[in-house]
């Protein structure tokens, strides 16, 4: 019964709540790139979409069919990312990693309110959901200054 209370625990108010109020939720027609990653354990996937302007996020959407955890990653991702550079958003995406993996600090500020997640650090199998969205939005920006100059 303790393994419930945990879970029960784990997905409290605030997850819910931001879980369920994703900003830019979507798909943007004008994308300079998408890219739709999937959690194979689990089966969630994130389409993220985005326009790049002297190298940081001028637009951006995503489209997320995940857990509570993974859609509320994606939900502080959304409020915070238009702005970014690619360096701001690697430097999250591997924050929010190690602090999943290793009990780290809290990912820099705009991606702070992931903190929220971590709780789920000792869910192991629902580490990939909470990742998907940060590392489509590094694959993206990574494939736009391929093209381009967003970096």
């Amino acid at each position: 019964m303790s393994g419930e209370t945990d879970l029960i625990k784990l997905y409290s108010a605030r997850i819910l709540e931001l879980a369920s109020d994703i900003p830019h939720h979507g798909r943007l027609a004008d994308a300079q790139a998408s890219v739709k990653r999937r959690a194979p354990l689990c089966g969630s996937t994130v389409t993220v979409d985005i326009r790049c302007e002297d190298g940081r996020i001028s637009d951006y959407a995503a489209e997320v069919k995940a857990c509570a955890l993974g859609q509320a990653a994606a939900s502080v991702v959304g409020r915070g990312i238009i702005g970014c550079d690619l360096a701001q958003v690697t430097a999250a995406r591997d924050a929010l990693r190690d602090m999943l993996k290793s009990d780290g600090p809290t990912p820099p500020a705009p991606f702070d309110g992931l903190e929220v997640l971590r709780p789920a650090r000792d869910y192991k199998n629902r580490h990939a959901s909470i990742l998907l969205t940060l590392e489509a939005v590094v694959e993206a920006m990574e494939t736009v200054r391929a093209q381009t100059s967003c970096a």
